[in-house]
C-alpha cells in the first residue's frame, strides 16, 4: 500500500480523509502544526517537513487558512515534495476561485497555479462550501436579535464526508489534473438556509436580507461560487442539521 501524507490532517476535512485512507490499508502520515511526530508549520517549512515527506508517494494537501499564508505554505510543500521524489500532489480548492474576487479565493487560485507549474503529478478538486462552514457562519450571525444575511445570494453546501471520500479516491489514483467540481445537491438562498438553521437549533430570530456593495458581493450574487451542473452531493442541509442538532418540534424546541 502507498504511504500518503495528509496536510491539515486533524482538520474537518483532513481528519476524514485520513480515516478513509487508513481504513483502506494505506500508511497515512498526518501533518499539522501541533500533532506529533509531524508537527510542522507549512508557512515556515524546515527539516521537519522533509522528514514528514521522506518515503511518501502521495500528498493530499488539505491545510489552509483564511488568515493568510497559503501561498508560502504551498511553496514550501512543493519544494519538499520535489526533494522527496513524491509523485502525486492532490489539492482541495473551492468552486469559484477563478470567478469571485474574494481575497481567500484568490489565494487558493494562486496555490492551484503553483501546483500546476510544480513539475509534480497533480490533481485539483474544487468543492462548494461545507455544511459545517455555513453553520459556523450562522452561529455568528444569529447572536443579535436580528439575523442579517446577504440579499440575493445563494449557496450550494456539500457534505464534508462526501468530499473526503472523493479526495481519498483521487489520492490512490493516478494524477488527473483538474477534475470535475463537486457541489451539494441543492442551490438555496441564504435566507432559506438561515431559516433552516434557526428551526433546527430552536432559535427565534428575525431574518433580514441586506444588500451589500462591491465586486465580491456582485460575484457571489451572480453565482460565481456555485456549480449547479455538478450537484453530485447527496446529503441536504436539512439532513445535516438533523444529524447535528436533532429534530426541532413545531414550537422551535430541539429534541
Amino acid at each position: 500500500m502507498t504511504t500518503i501524507l495528509v496536510t491539515g490532517g486533524t482538520g474537518t476535512l483532513g481528519r476524514l480523509v485520513t480515516e478513509r485512507l487508513r481504513a483502506d490499508g494505506h500508511e497515512v502520515r498526518v501533518l499539522s502544526r501541533h500533532t506529533q511526530p509531524y508537527a510542522v508549520d507549512l508557512r515556515e517549512g524546515g527539516a521537519g517537513l522533509d522528514a514528514a515527506l521522506s518515503g511518501v508517494a502521495t500528498v493530499v494537501h488539505c491545510a489552509s487558512s483564511p488568515r493568510g499564508g497559503d501561498e508560502q505554505a504551498a511553496d514550501h510543500l512543493i519544494a519538499a515534495a520535489r526533494r522527496a521524489g513524491a509523485g502525486h500532489l492532490v489539492y482541495i480548492s473551492i468552486v469559484g476561485v477563478d470567478r469571485v474576487p474574494f481575497g481567500y479565493y484568490r489565494s487558493k487560485l494562486a496555490v492551484e497555479r503553483r501546483i500546476e507549474e510544480s513539475g509534480l503529478g497533480w490533481t485539483v478538486l474544487r468543492a462548494t462550501q461545507f455544511h459545517d462552514l455555513l453553520v459556523t457562519l450562522f452561529q455568528g450571525l444569529s447572536r443579535p436579535p436580528l439575523m442579517a444575511v446577504p440579499a440575493r445570494v445563494a449557496d450550494q453546501p456539500v457534505e464534508v464526508a462526501e468530499v473526503a471520500d472523493r479526495l481519498a479516491e483521487l489520492a490512490v489514483g493516478a494524477p488527473a489534473g483538474r477534475v470535475p467540481d463537486m457541489a451539494g445537491p441543492e442551490v438555496r438562498s441564504f435566507d432559506s438556509l438561515a431559516r433552516s438553521y434557526l428551526r433546527a437549533t430552536g432559535r427565534r430570530r428575525a431574518v433580514a436580507n441586506v444588500p451589500l456593495l462591491g465586486r465580491t458581493y456582485r460575484a457571489f450574487r451572480a453565482g460565481g461560487h456555485l456549480a449547479p451542473d455538478r450537484a453530485v452531493g447527496k446529503v441536504t442541509f436539512e439532513e445535516y442539521l438533523t444529524r447535528r442538532f436533532g429534530q426541532a418540534d413545531q414550537a422551535g424546541r430541539v429534541e
